[in-house]
Order: structure tokens, then C-alpha cells, then sequence
């Protein structure tokens, strides 16, 4: 084992074993599983959704779901909640309570926050909403009398209601929602919000949250990470940021051709299993159709391979002939190549003292007194809380919009390729094809001419779908579809805003090498903290009062530098630093704890290689289906061993200090 030997790292070390073990271990083995699908299996039309899967759940686990858009995910949701398979077994424990966020952000009524809260509660939960929303009225219009709400009182008396009350008003407050704001006006991320609130609020054993980041602003996802985090029950989320898994996930299992694998661990444990089992199934398939290729040659030698003593082996090729037309293959990679034009000028863009305001709204100033300078090559990242102004900022830069004040300076030969939110420049009644090719049979990239069909079989478009209405299309096949039509005309400014809803990871990471390798400008309006960190190489933020400040690099360099910039936490840090070394001149190492921080990290080692062995033998297969009292001994082991574990890394970071 190698021991971080930064301060800041060991703490977080020590801090993530402990939150793990918490999470896993230290719980009642009696009543571990909470959910479990035997052999479910689900199909759409002849596509196989589930075959055959297999998937328990326990008590306190956060179990991240993956899988390539289309592959099932929210249909797998479904199945859970509802169990709304074609054939297997579902369980859930008696009394779980289950609750859903779902992707669609759709609520046709002219709800209230407070009552798409309160809507989780069934009827008793739209009783108090209608007496929360006949107080409100009151209170603006005494002349409507205290009938209604006296009516409403005696009923919620009657059931016993009040008590949910409470239980909506303790949502709302832990979600800092407005229960009176219209839930139709409010941004995509208060909605979401809205909706987390109305899951939450029936005390769900487990939780699905189904793409729960979608139309938030970073801060708000970092305040949701925190808020999941302390979630008392079990989690089972959707997402395609990377950042989320990383800080959220105990567990992640894969989708993948209808079956479900699990890889215990993080995120990036779970990378190197499965790319080490898409090598071994790559070789395994190649073997197979090397020998298939074999016994087609041998059965067309003729009459020899028709004899008595050969009709086994006409048997066995023709079993793998069958078995190689049944054979699921992986869902093709995404190609993405930009149309480049020729180089603009040096300069893009120079603003400087800029401000902005809408007309008629002088007192609502989006941007206050902003300098800056992009230079051809620059990689920008904007961000900011939604609503806060990152696309009007882009539309000035783009001159869309003129500055209420200062000046704006653009270079020449600039031609910009845009990416909206909105997805406005799709033409939802034309087909996949004529949103791309207008008309034509071919498009032109880098000179060369292709033909529709191939290049959007780059974008994993299968031919029998081009000319499908673009209507038709999932969220995430239109953003593919916008990106197709984006990079099948030439630029040399790339502005992308909100490119990542609805792409699956393994897009997300072809389009972050693409775009590394881009040879013009580029801007980026992103949510996902992991993006940024490897596409841009700065950043605008907007940081409150319609200030905007100019970082360098990505996410995690913006939040390292507004750390350590204020002079208060300078001054902080200075004195901390000053107390430890009085304290380091003060207590010095006795001999004897110099041996003992010596020999710890062998210590340690030694543990950590025991634990490893325990864990395996835990997450091995048929673990539980074992003795009670065996199983019972394998735990207490473990507990001890992460117990000692735990003190002998605590004693180790003492003794270092």
C-alpha cells in the first residue's frame, strides 16, 4: 500500500474508509437485502432489455446504474418500482418504501411547489396542499371567509393528517424551496429540486433518481451531493457525471446487452475491470469465429464432410452457427470528426468595462464592468448558477447582443459554430438526414465528400433511421443529431452551451478528445464539474452581483484559487501553520514512537493485503447463501480488522505530525 503523504490526503483517506465501511459493513446482516430481480428479463419489441438479469440491493448501499443510451436504464426504474418485467422474479422486503426522481421534469397542472411536494403523499399529502394553498388565499383576500379552511381543518382531523404536514414543511426547508413559487415558472433545476422533494418526502427505504443533475447549476448539484450523502436508506441513481459517481457511488453495476455486471468499488476500479473484460471478451469472440471460419472451409470440401463418422461435426457447426447469429454485439463507438475552416485571426474577442442590461430593466444588471481578452486557441469555460447570465454573456461575445456599455472588439475571419440548450436549430418535422444534409445526399468534411448515410452511422444513426422525423428522437440521440449537424459545417469558433444533458459517458469522453484536438477557439457552458476540468484552460465565473472573474484553468483550479485568495484565509492559514511548528519545537519524537512510525506502513500494508482477502470472499458469489454463524464470523473479522485498520492509520498520521 502506498500512504498519501499529503495532510489534506490522508484525511480524506481516513475519512473515505470510514464513510465506506459505515456504508457496507457495520449493519444488521440479518436484514441486508432490501430488493433483489432473479432472472428478470424484458424486452421491447425483439430488443432485449433485460435477459436473464440478476441484481440485489442492501441496506445503505449507493449503487450507481450504467449503460449506453438506449440500453434500458429507465426501463430497468421501472422494473424495480413497479415490476413491470416480462418474466423472472421480483422481491422487495416487506414494508420498503420506494420512490422515484424521474428524468421528465413534465407536470402539465398549474401546480405550486407545495403541492408537487405534497403530492408524494398520496391523498392525505393533496389535503394539505389544499389547505396550505386556501390559507394563502385567505390571508391575501380575507373577504373569502374561513368556511373552506374550516372544512379542510375538520377533514385533515379527521385522517390524521397533520403530521404530514409537518412532513412537507421539513422537505421544503431542507431543499430551500419556495413552497408558494408556480412550479411551471420555475428553472429546470428548482424543479428538479421540487421533484427530489416529492420523492423524499414518504421516507423512502430506497431511492431511484434517474439523471438527478440535469438542468442544475454546479452549486446546486454540490449541495445535492452533500444532502445524498446523508440519505439514511439506500440509492440507486442514473447519472452521466463522472464527478457525481466519483464522490456518490459505493457500488456501480452495468447495463450492457441486457445483462447486469456489478463492480464493487469506485469508479475508477470500475474502469480498469471492464475494460480488462472487453479485452478478454474481444479475444474470447475472436477465438470462436476463428474456429467458426475453420468448419465453414471443412463443410465445403463436399461429400468427405457429409460421411457418417463427420455428422457430429456437422452438428457442432451448425450449434455455432446459431450461437454466433444469437451473439449481442457491442453498441458502435460515436466518430466524431469537426469540419474545420480556415484560421480566424489572432484576436477573437476583447471586452472591455463591459456591462449589461435587458431594456426597460436597468436596475437588473446581468453583467457589471467586464474585461477580458480571447485570443484565437483559447479553451473558455463559463459558469455560473442557472439563470445567472452565461448565455446572454455568450450572445455578447458572438455580437448577438449589443453591451448596454463599454466596448466590445472581435477579430476578424470568425466563423462560429453554435451549440444551443435548446436544441432551437433542429428542425423537429424534417428527418434525421435533411436535419443534417439539407436536401443532399452527401456532406463535406475537411474537403472530402461523404455520403449522409455514412456519417451518421458515425453518430451511431443505423441507416433504417435517417429518414425517421427528428421528432421520433430520444434527448440524447437529438443532442447526437446536433452535434452531426454543428460539425458538418466548417468553424473556427466552437461555442457549445450545455452540451453534456442526455450523453452517456462514453460519448462525453470521444467529444472531450475531439474537442482537444480542435484547432480553434472554443467556449463551454457545462454543469459537469468533470468536463470542464478536461476540456478548458479557463474559466469565466459568475460570482453574485453580476460580477464576472476570469480563472485560470478548469473546475477544480477555480475553486483552488478562490480558496486561498482572500486575504482572511491567508491570514488563517499563516497562523495554523504558525502553531504547528511552535507545537513541532515544542513536542519532538521519543525513540520508541520513531520505531513505531517506522514500522506502521508495513503495519498497514499487511492489513490492508488481509482486508482485500475478506473483501474478496464478501463480494464473491453465493457469499450469503452460506452458513449464518459462518457468515457471522467472516463480519466480525472484518469489522475488527477495519477497526484496527482505522487506529493504526490514526496513530500513523499522529505520529507524522
Amino acid at each position: 500500500m502506498s500512504i498519501p503523504q499529503n495532510r489534506n490526503l490522508v484525511l480524506h483517506y481516513r475519512l473515505s474508509r470510514k464513510i465506506f465501511f459505515k456504508h457496507n459493513f457495520k449493519r444488521d446482516h440479518t436484514e441486508l437485502t432490501l430488493l433483489r430481480l432473479k432472472q428478470a428479463s424484458l424486452a421491447y419489441g425483439h430488443i432485449p432489455l433485460l435477459d436473464k438479469a440478476d441484481f440485489q440491493l442492501e441496506n445503505n448501499e449507493r449503487v450507481c446504474l450504467l449503460g449506453r443510451n438506449g440500453t434500458g436504464k429507465s426501463s430497468m426504474f421501472r422494473v424495480l418500482l413497479e415490476g413491470s418485467h416480462d418474466d423472472g422474479e421480483r422481491w422487495v422486503r416487506e414494508g420498503t418504501r420506494i420512490a422515484c426522481l424521474e428524468q421528465s421534469l413534465d407536470i402539465q397542472l398549474n401546480y405550486s411547489i407545495y403541492q408537487v411536494v405534497a403530492e408524494g403523499l398520496g391523498e392525505a399529502g393533496l389535503l394539505m396542499s389544499a389547505y396550505h394553498d386556501e390559507s394563502v388565499a385567505v390571508q391575501q383576500h380575507p373577504e373569502r371567509g374561513l368556511e373552506l379552511l374550516s372544512n379542510l381543518q375538520n377533514k385533515i382531523e379527521q385522517a390524521d393528517a397533520w403530521n404530514i404536514g409537518q412532513k412537507t414543511e421539513a422537505v421544503l426547508s431542507r431543499l430551500n424551496l419556495d413552497a408558494d413559487a408556480n412550479y411551471q415558472q420555475s428553472s429546470g433545476g428548482l424543479r428538479r429540486r421540487a421533484l427530489l422533494g416529492r420523492a423524499l418526502v414518504n421516507d423512502p427505504e430506497i431511492l431511484l433518481l434517474d439523471e438527478p443533475t440535469n438542468h442544475m447549476d454546479i452549486e446546486t448539484i454540490r449541495h445535492m451531493e452533500e444532502f445524498l450523502l446523508t440519505f439514511p436508506g439506500s440509492i440507486i441513481f442514473i447519472t452521466h457525471d463522472r464527478s457525481l459517481i466519483r464522490n456518490l457511488a459505493t457500488r456501480i453495476i452495468e447495463l450492457d446487452r441486457g445483462q447486469l455486471t456489478s463492480f464493487p468499488g469506485n469508479y475508477d476500479t470500475y474502469l480498469a475491470r471492464k475494460q480488462a473484460m472487453l479485452e478478454a471478451e474481444s479475444e474470447q469472440n475472436r477465438k470462436f469465429d476463428k474456429r467458426l471460419a475453420e468448419g465453414e472451409v471443412w463443410i465445403r470440401q463436399g461429400i468427405k464432410a457429409r460421411r457418417t463418422r463427420n455428422e457430429g461435426r456437422v452438428r457442432h457447426l451448425q450449434a455455432m452457427r446459431r450461437e454466433r447469429a444469437a451473439r449481442l454485439e457491442k453498441q458502435g463507438r460515436v466518430k466524431f470528426k469537426i469540419e474545420s475552416a480556415e484560421r480566424s485571426g489572432k484576436l477573437v474577442a476583447e471586452l472591455e468595462d463591459v456591462s449589461f442590461h435587458y431594456p426597460g430593466e436597468p436596475g437588473s444588471i446581468i453583467l457589471r464592468n467586464l474585461s477580458t481578452t480571447i485570443m484565437r486557441g483559447d479553451r473558455v469555460g463559463i459558469i455560473g448558477p442557472n439563470g445567472s447570465g452565461k448565455s446572454t454573456l455568450l450572445k455578447i461575445i458572438l455580437e448577438q447582443l449589443e453591451p448596454t456599455s463599454g466596448t466590445l472588439r472581435t477579430g476578424t475571419k470568425l466563423k462560429v459554430s453554435y451549440f444551443d440548450q435548446q436544441r432551437q436549430q433542429l428542425d423537429l418535422g424534417a428527418s434525421v438526414r435533411d436535419n443534417v444534409a439539407e436536401g443532399s445526399d452527401h456532406v463535406t468534411i475537411n474537403g472530402k465528400s461523404r455520403h449522409v448515410a455514412g456519417y451518421l452511422r458515425d453518430f451511431l444513426f443505423p441507416p433504417e433511421r435517417i429518414d425517421s422525423k427528428a421528432s421520433s428522437l430520444s434527448g440524447g440521440e437529438r443532442n447526437r443529431l446536433l452535434l452531426a449537424r454543428l460539425f458538418a459545417k466548417p468553424g473556427n469558433v466552437l461555442v457549445l452551451d450545455e452540451p453534456t444533458n442526455d450523453l452517456d459517458i462514453e460519448t462525453l469522453e470521444l467529444l472531450e478528445d475531439l474537442l482537444d484536438s480542435f484547432p480553434g477557439t472554443l467556449f463551454l457552458v457545462s454543469h459537469d464539474r468533470e468536463f470542464l476540468d478536461r476540456v478548458v484552460t479557463s474559466t469565466l465565473v459568475f460570482e453574485g452581483d453580476a460580477l464576472v472573474n476570469e480563472y485560470v484553468g478548469g473546475y477544480s483550479d477555480w475553486l483552488r484559487q478562490t480558496s486561498i485568495k482572500t486575504p482572511q484565509s491567508v491570514e488563517s492559514s499563516k497562523n495554523t501553520l504558525e502553531k504547528k511548528y511552535q507545537a513541532a519545537e515544542v513536542t519532538k519524537l521519543t525513540y520508541k514512537e520513531k520505531r513505531e512510525l517506522e514500522k506502521l506502513p508495513e503495519k498497514i500494508d499487511a492489513m490492508e493485503n488481509a482486508q482485500k482477502e475478506l473483501q474478496s470472499e464478501i463480494s464473491a458469489e453465493g457469499f450469503y447463501q452460506q452458513d449464518k454463524e459462518k457468515i457471522a464470523i467472516t463480519m466480525q473479522q472484518y469489522t475488527k480488522l477495519q477497526s484496527d485498520l482505522d487506529l493504526a492509520i490514526e496513530r500513523w498520521t499522529e505520529l507524522e505530525d
